[in-house]
């Protein structure tokens, strides 16, 4: 097929005028109108650049009769492609009688589901084991402490199946290079599971919590019928290896489960095991991530923002955003997992602790947006040893819990007193969302000076490109620290640890990956290393 881009047309256009524009695109490389047979639409986006004059951009795959002439004559033009192969080949197929032992899968967040969905497409029928509990009665337990501030450690926002992307926007995009096209796998598989199918071709798709649930459901059981088993409420409590090579997994209901090849999909939050890892010797190092606060503006405001008289539009939707300060004491400030519509969320999973994130549904339709406006820090501003992040992450949590008033409850405080430095004693105009509540306070001593200070000067100058961003009323709920995971389990071209054979750490809680979207595709990788190793064993 033919790949046509830059095809821009305005927010409004009939169907028949982007017909009239394929038709007049071909024409340019002299293809007549009954030389087209078809064309579908592989990328739907919007180009705001222009407030006055947003307009609808395409790429479309187009299917010739005659594309050997037609691919000749295109050649030196721009806009005009070859469409790649994009259709999902496995790397191997399990014989039918295998006698090998298993594949395990630790975790059933998005990287172990697609890992654990993979090796069982390929007849290998792995066991997932997951800490927490199935999808829906996690859902419940969420509920508990975001409704009643009860938290169940083992079953929150962070453990779970699902992990911890069940309980977000659901962004199914990233900055990654793939060169394969395994998010296509991964988009295909969430529609087969009931996503949306305009998730196909929206250049920023997203899912949303309450349609993942459900999906989530759906392909656990397509791993149950292809021979795969799942293990909720099954914890790892050690690995055994011998002479570099693992040999098994003692699980938390006492039994030993032999194995050769683990994927280890135990996401950024895992600390316990992080900690009983570097007991044993795997090789982790201390990485870079980032602290913050989540900020809190009504989403008029960002539509009006990007995109002026258009804002509101139904092709257009909630409005998003991406900002950056390089501040004056040399710390990055950014945006990060930014929630159109969304609400704030108790993200913690450990007693006694404040963890903020974000998160939508589909529709992206409550009052506010928020996001994480956060500082990059590394290991050097947290000496200590590989694991020392962790210590790092946990004070100012704990920091956050006291601050909140000691339930569960975030402390916030509004932009206008926080630039001002003075505390704030009550809310305004913007309703914070994150529940159980939010106690007004001083939010000076919840992070580091140098991120306070970071932040604190790059508000106003925020406000530079986003018209009100540093509005007095606008609020910000702390504490965002779960941003990435603190360590990296570092792995070899293989895919493998670095010194322990059949060990396969992946996604983001190995350091991997940052999200729903990447944390899939490195899932998928990490499964087809690890069955071309198996089969070859």
């Amino acid at each position: 097929m033919l790949r046509l881009s830059e095809v821009k047309l305005p927010l409004d256009h009939p169907q028949s005028a982007l017909d009239a524009a394929v038709l007049a695109r071909l024409a340019e490389i002299g293809v007549p109108p009954e030389g087209m047979v078809r064309y579908t639409v592989f990328r739907r986006a919007h180009d705001a650049r222009k407030r006055a004059d947003i307009k609808l951009t395409y790429i479309l795959d187009i299917e010739l009769k005659d594309e050997a002439s037609a691919f000749k004559r295109m050649q030196g033009k721009p806009h005009y492609s070859v469409k790649p192969d994009m259709e999902y080949h496995f790397v191997a197929q399990a014989p039918r009688h295998l006698t090998v032992p298993r594949p395990v899968v630790i975790g059933m967040g998005p990287c172990g589901l697609f890992a654990g969905l993979i090796l069982a497409q390929m007849g290998l029928r792995p066991i997932i084991l997951e800490r927490g509990k199935a999808v829906r009665e996690r859902t419940k337990d969420t509920f508990g402490l975001w409704r009643k501030s009860v938290l169940n450690p083992e079953s929150n926002v962070q453990f779970g199946e699902g992990g911890a992307g069940t309980f977000s926007d659901g962004k199914l995009y990233s900055q990654i290079k793939d060169p394969r096209h395994l998010g296509r796998k991964v988009l295909d598989e969430f529609v087969r599971a009931g996503a949306p199918e305009d998730i196909l071709f929206l250049s920023r798709p997203h899912i949303g919590t309450f349609r993942l649930v459900s999906m989530v459901e759906k392909m656990r059981a397509t791993i149950h019928s292809l021979g795969g088993e799942v293990r909720f409420e099954t914890k790892v409590e050690e690995i055994e290896i011998d002479k570099g090579k693992l040999r098994a997994l003692r699980l938390s209901n006492g039994e030993t489960l032999q194995t050769n090849h683990v994927v280890l999909a135990i996401g950024h939050s895992a600390r316990d095991t992080f900690e009983m890892l570097h007991a044993q010797g795997v090789y982790i190092e201390a990485k870079p991530f980032s602290l913050g606060f989540r900020i809190e503006h009504p989403q008029g405001l960002i539509d009006r923002s990007r995109f002026g008289k258009f804002a509101g539009h139904e092709q257009l939707g909630a409005a998003d955003y991406k900002v950056v300060h390089h501040a004056n004491n040399a710390r990055a400030v950014y945006s990060f997992c930014m929630c159109p519509g969304g609400t704030v969320v108790a993200a913690t999973s450990e007693a006694g602790r404040v963890v903020t994130n974000g998160m939508s549904q589909y529709s992206r339709a409550e009052r506010n947006a928020n996001a994480g406006i956060v500082v990059g820090i590394t290991p050097e501003d947290y000496p200590g040893g590989p694991l020392a992040g962790i210590d790092f992450q946990r004070k100012w949590e704990t920091r956050a819990f006291e601050l909140g008033g000691g339930n569960y409850h975030a402390p916030g405080q509004l932009v206008g007193d926080f630039i001002a430095g003075r505390p704030s004693t009550a809310m305004g105009s913007v309703i914070p969302s994150y529940k159980p509540g939010v106690t007004p306070t001083d939010l000076s001593t919840a992070l580091p000076d140098y991120v306070i200070d970071a932040i604190r000067e790059a508000l106003p100058e925020l406000d530079k490109k986003i018209a009100g961003f540093a509005m007095h009323d606008a609020v910000l709920t702390g504490v965002e620290t779960r941003t990435s995971s603190p360590i990296r389990i570092r792995r070899k071209d293989n895919f493998q640890s670095m010194n322990v054979e059949g060990l396969y750490p992946a996604g983001e809680g190995a350091g991997y990956a940052g999200g729903i979207y990447s944390a899939a595709i490195d899932g998928i990788e990490v499964a087809e290393a690890l069955a071309l190793d198996l089969l070859a064993s």
